[in-house]
């Protein structure tokens, strides 16, 4: 049997729930559809409201990608067979004239990557397509918006143009017309937007590079829908191989050959007025554990409007309360029950509300912080939904390890400046940078710093890694910078609007104050509480008590179950007697390793270079003896 390239999910014509890899659990299916194209398959087979797709695998990635960008044979046929397939079932084509089909194009690779990769939203308009789309939704302005978010996306993301230059053209539309939200611009206004959009793609995409979208030897913005799908396709395939998916891999273990797979999914639209919306949420919150709805929602918006902290979100417990909007609001709610009873675990979903009917657009298991991966492990072996020995599973060595990460001194005295949202828990101290190349230098040099960004994206991967804490100006508690801090068990505070950044002059004003922050100067951030404050603030390391000691006894349990033939024993890395120490006290039962030359560093460095440097053998006699005596007070007291 011919190896299968493409599977569907969603609902058939006939209106039932239909997909390709039923009978594999969602752990087998990743592997082949990816995280994000197998949980859509599972959320159709439990019945809940999926926009019907298919995924090309992520097996097609590796070989398209090995092959030098270059699809295998009989690929694109299939691919074609299942795009009709997916117009069949919806009853309209993509690009069609009237009526159109809109679809996106997503990665799903088999382990989350949150925002490493790249997706393309409302493909399938073009000039004719969006004179349909008006027709059927009796709503020029949702139909210009929509276009022009197309042409700016499939710009930036398909063709590389630089995103920069279309929020240029945003914020000077604003300015022409005198407001300050997207949200505000008219109909007409969007149709000037689109047509400025096509000259951008036109002036910066070279066209020899490019022939497809230049048939006359001049770079048009491509206006047949099948080129777009096919473009996008093959974009989604080689962001998977960018310098960020490629850093973020090496950062979090995941081997370079899974590849990625392309989820193509009816778009359904959340910007279509006050009773549409989207959002992203978690069904317990990923930063402490609470058991609470947590996370962020957007009226009248696009899914990326959320992660990308253009507009201030609002929280996902008003989703109920929002006149127009209440309904679709307590059906999430039962989806969160549902998903969890499903999956027996802390769900990551995203979701869009269009004209009042909900949609469900993926679910996976939630990124969280140590604490909240320890105290959600805690609840559901209460809650009976886990034993023991999975919730030791659940919660990684690093994550305990972050457990012990700095918090601030409790008697330290300092003033809040300003304040954002508490997106990722720990405390850090540095001096502010305002550009990932100045963290990694910062970190070079052995400096700790904070990352002051307006918004994280995707590229500033580099400095998130090498910054002690993250702090932005937008976004909110699933923006890009939480999402990631909290992976990184790094602390991070998102949202603070009073932070006037200006990353060209490297400073930033803080309104309602008279504080200037310069790069170099130093701020302290608490990730637990959102403050901001001037200056460094003492930390402290927490304790090894409450749910850390629990689980760790749980541990112990089970390495110490002769029965199951587990007789694990604990030893820790010590060189002097305050490490021994403080390994006893967190229950190591021995010393594994121990490097002397780690007894020589510090004040007694200069013995060494004493001995060495040494014109005759009295001094070096001396310095030995000296040595003698510093290790012999070393090991006694380790032995002790």
């Amino acid at each position: 049997m011919a190896e299968k390239h493409v599977y569907k999910f969603g609902v058939d014509e006939n209106g039932n729930n239909v997909t390709e890899v039923a009978g594999k659990s969602v752990d087998e299916a990743k592997w082949i559809t990816g995280g994000k194209g197998a949980n859509l398959a599972e959320m159709a087979n439990i019945g809940l409201p999926v926009p019907p797709g298919f995924s090309i695998t992520c097996q097609t990635c590796v070989a398209y990608s090995s092959a030098g960008n270059v699809w295998p044979d009989g690929v694109l046929d299939e691919i074609d067979e299942y795009r009709k397939d997916l117009e069949k079932r919806m009853g309209k084509k993509i690009g069609d004239p009237d009526d159109p089909l809109l679809v996106s194009v997503r990665s799903g690779a088999p382990f989350s990557m949150p925002g490493m990769m790249d997706t393309v939203l409302n493909l399938g308009l073009n000039d004719e397509s969006v004179n349909g789309l008006i027709k059927q939704t009796n709503n020029e302005r949702f139909a210009w918006d929509s276009y022009r978010r197309f042409v700016q996306m499939f710009s930036d993301v398909v063709m590389g143009v630089d995103g920069q230059l279309f929020e240029d053209a945003i914020n000077e539309k604003k300015a022409e017309k005198g407001v300050k939200l997207d949200t505000e611009l008219t109909a007409d206004d969007l149709k000037d937007l689109t047509e400025t959009f096509k000259g951008i793609f036109a002036k910066n995409v070279d066209s020899q590079a490019h022939p497809e979208v230049a048939p006359n030897g001049v770079a048009e913005f491509p206006q047949d829908p099948y080129l777009q799908l096919r473009l996008a396709e093959q974009a989604v395939f080689g962001s998977w191989n960018t310098e960020r998916a490629v850093l973020y891999r090496k950062q979090n273990k995941i081997p370079d050959d899974l590849g990625t797979a392309v989820n193509v999914q009816v778009m359904v639209f959340g910007n279509k007025g006050n009773t549409s919306a989207t959002g992203v949420a978690f069904t317990r919150n990923p930063a402490d554990g609470t058991n609470e709805r947590y996370g962020d929602f957007l009226v009248n918006a696009q899914g990326e409007d959320v992660v990308a902290g253009i507009r201030n979100t609002e929280p996902i417990a008003d989703l109920p309360k929002t006149p127009g909007l209440e309904e679709a609001g307590k059906e999430l709610y039962h989806v969160f029950e549902i998903l969890e009873d499903h999956y027996a675990d802390m769900m990551d979903l995203e979701f869009t509300i269009e004209q009042g009917k909900l949609w469900m657009l993926q679910t996976r298991v939630g990124k969280r912080t140590a604490l909240s991966a320890l105290k959600v492990a805690m609840q559901m072996v209460d809650e009976g939904r886990i034993t023991r020995e999975q919730a030791i599973m659940r919660v990684a060595p690093e994550q305990l390890d972050q457990l012990l990460h700095p918090q601030f001194d409790p008697k330290a005295k300092f003033d809040v400046v300003a304040k954002g949202m508490n997106a990722s828990p720990g405390a850090a101290v540095g001096a502010v940078v305002f550009s990932s190349d100045a963290a990694v230098h910062y970190h070079n040099i052995e400096k700790p710093c904070i990352l002051v960004r307006w918004e994280t994206t995707p590229d500033d991967l580099k400095g998130m890694v090498a910054a002690e804490g993250i702090l932005t100006s937008h976004g909110g508690k699933t923006s890009h910078a939480a999402v990631i801090a909290r992976g990184m068990g790094a602390p991070c505070v998102c949202g603070a609007e009073a932070l006037k950044i200006d990353a060209k002059a490297k400073e930033c004003k803080i309104s309602g104050t008279d504080v200037v922050l310069h790069e170099g100067d130093i701020i302290s951030i608490n990730g637990t509480t959102g403050d901001i404050i001037v200056g460094a603030v003492p930390l402290t390391r927490p304790e090894l008590t409450g749910d850390l000691e629990t689980i760790l006894e749980w541990a112990d349990d089970v390495r110490h179950d002769a029965s199951r033939g587990r007789l694990f024993g604990v030893r820790t890395n010590a060189d002097n007697p305050a490490d021994a120490q403080l390994s006893v006290d967190f229950g190591a039962e021995g010393i594994g390793l121990d490097r002397t030359e780690h007894m020589f560093l510090g004040d007694r460095k200069q013995i060494i270079q004493s001995f060495i440097l040494a014109d005759n053998d009295g001094q070096k006699q001396q310095a030995l003896g000296q040595l003698l005596q510093a290790q012999t007070g070393d090991f006694e007291g380790m032995f002790k």
